[in-house]
């Protein structure tokens, strides 16, 4: 775990898990209860926000992207109603510039996935100003390519053509790539 310093839960434990993982959702809260929070499960920007309108939680975990829009309009809408809530953004594309959005909206932390209780519960409860430790396990740069040019593929709406075209790569090459299945 983090040897950065951690602050006291505090009186509100209340923790809201944003992520449309129904499977993942509920394992990150059965353990973060385990460390002391009290968590609700949203499976949506919907059930977010409603959460947030409702009992807006002291700390937060929000999914990036989520089947009915964007984390960040949550995350935003906390940081409204609530300013000292604590909230850390995952995603299973880290890339800087959703970082520097999730930062400048109002995320605490950014954390790409896989993380851990042990991770989320150190980005919720860090207060110092110190870089965080490498992760234990990072992502291979083989698979951190490799979730690129997924992502830009799901956001050129599968096409391959336009996908080669924006990633300046021969169709085929990509093809190729597309056909393989992820490495570890």
């Amino acid at each position: 775990m983090n040897d950065a310093p951690l602050a006291d839960l505090g009186e509100d434990v209340s923790l809201m898990v944003c992520d449309d993982d129904e499977a993942f959702a509920r394992r990150l809260a059965r353990a973060m209860e385990r460390r002391g929070f009290a968590p609700e499960i949203a499976l949506s920007v919907a059930e977010g926000r409603n959460i947030v309108k409702a009992r807006p939680p002291a700390y937060a975990v929000v999914d990036l992207r989520l089947e009915d829009g964007n984390g960040l309009d949550v995350v935003e809408q906390l940081r409204e109603a609530r300013p000292d809530a604590r909230i850390v953004v995952l995603t299973g594309y880290g890339a800087i510039a959703t970082a520097v959005a999730a930062v400048k909206i109002g995320a605490t932390d950014y954390l790409s996935k896989p993380a851990d209780a042990d991770d989320v519960e150190a980005a919720l409860l860090s207060r110092s100003n110190d870089k965080p430790p490498p992760p234990e396990n990072p992502m291979s740069a083989d698979r951190v390519r490799w979730e690129h040019i997924q992502r830009v593929f799901e956001l050129c709406d599968r096409n391959v053509s336009e996908t080669a075209r924006r990633l300046n790569m021969h169709r085929r090459t990509l093809q190729r790539i597309l056909a393989k299945r992820s490495p570890k």
